[in-house]
């Protein structure tokens, strides 16, 4: 009751999402506080709609959606229910409705901290997730109805640790990326500083070691979260301890080859740093990271023929600590999400230099951390 006396103070309806123009992008934000929230992004000037409750869940920090948009995962700490203990934490399946909202289906455990990430297969019966404390990737299937069954894989990064003592103690599992073939998961590993490449088998929702299992990144570099270009021949990585970016060159087996690692970071930047976030716009020209530091956003150019990149420029984010970013489908905006200022900025997008310019336009929220533009049903 005192989470829905909180929303009435903001003016937020909890239960009554209104009907949005046709016109606008659906935009779903996780929250590394309570509540999955909608926005709706206005693709002519930018603007965004006032926050509106999707679900009512416990920190469900990264989303992803199947292929057809009609439902939509989340990972968090789980509901209680029996068998459970206090803080026990997973996965949740919601069900997308028309107007936006997000209709509860049922949960499944990993552990006991909430994982940092996961990802829906391209025929959409397998979510895949990295438990980051655990040093685990962890696998369920997904039912016709879009609900979860039960965890049907779990696979532990192996390695020595990197030379941080303080951030590499352990096998430290923190994104799925799919590759375009749906055979092959990418997981980035903070702890080991390894990219590892796990098979996947989306009829049982398995999971099995590639040859080679795994490829190595700078040593202390951290990697965090990665993205393939359009064409799938390279994986860009974002390090979040070495403040850089990993190309990896990807040859037809899916076998990745390092070939340039490029600073996320403006020249003799002594202050601490903790990269997040990486994308490509849709046509592969453009490469974006985010900065928790400086909090900053750095634009990349890419050369489509051997994947390397050049920085363009590297602006302010709008906000404190940008932890995760979306482009718009029609890649005239990004959408940041600033954990520490509790708020959600836009920046336009030049269509032909890439560069970004803050916009006047921002969205109050509690702790955002995923940034979401929704395949609507």
């Amino acid at each position: 009751m005192r989470f829905h006396r909180w929303l009435a103070l903001l003016g937020v309806g909890a239960l009554t999402l209104s009907a949005q123009a046709a016109s606008t992008e659906r935009i779903y934000v996780g929250t590394d506080s309570r509540g999955i929230w909608l926005l709706q992004l206005n693709p002519a000037d930018g603007s965004l709609s006032r926050p509106e409750l999707a679900a009512d869940a416990l920190k469900p920090g990264f989303l992803a959606q199947d292929p057809s948009g009609s439902h939509l995962y989340a990972v968090g700490q789980l509901r209680p229910g029996p068998g459970l203990r206090p803080g026990e934490c997973g996965v949740s399946a919601f069900a997308v409705s028309a107007n936006g909202r997000l209709d509860y289906l049922n949960q499944q455990r990993s552990g006991t901290s909430v994982p940092p990430h996961l990802a829906v297969d391209a025929s959409g019966r397998m979510l895949i997730a990295a438990d980051y404390a655990a040093g685990t990737v962890c696998a369920w299937p997904i039912r016709a109805d879009g609900s979860l069954g039960a965890m049907s894989a779990r696979v532990y990064d192996r390695g020595p640790v990197g030379p941080n003592r303080d951030r590499q103690r352990g096998a430290h599992p923190h994104s799925v990326t799919l590759s375009p073939d749906n055979r092959l998961a990418y997981v980035c590993d903070l702890g080991l500083d390894r990219v590892f490449t796990w098979r996947i088998d989306p009829a049982r929702a398995g999971l099995a070691p590639d040859d080679p299992p795994f490829t190595a990144a700078p040593p202390g570099s951290g990697p965090r979260h990665s993205k393939l270009s359009p064409d799938g021949r390279f994986l860009y990585v974002v390090d979040e301890m070495g403040g850089s970016i990993c190309v990896f060159a990807r040859d037809p087996r899916g076998a990745l080859a390092l070939t340039q690692t490029i600073s996320t970071l403006p020249p003799l930047f002594g202050a601490v740093n903790l990269s997040a976030e990486i994308r490509l716009d849709r046509a592969g020209r453009f490469v974006y990271a985010s900065n928790r530091g400086p909090d900053t956003l750095a634009v990349f150019a890419r050369n489509a023929a051997n994947g390397a990149l050049s920085l363009v420029e590297i602006v302010s984010c709008g906000g404190r600590q940008p932890r995760n970013f979306n482009l718009s489908p029609d890649g005239r905006w990004l959408v940041c999400a600033n954990r520490a200022s509790n708020s959600v900025t836009v920046l336009r997008i030049d269509p032909l230099t890439g560069r970004l310019r803050l916009t006047p336009f921002r969205a109050d929220l509690n702790q955002p951390i995923c940034v979401l533009f929704s395949k609507n049903p």
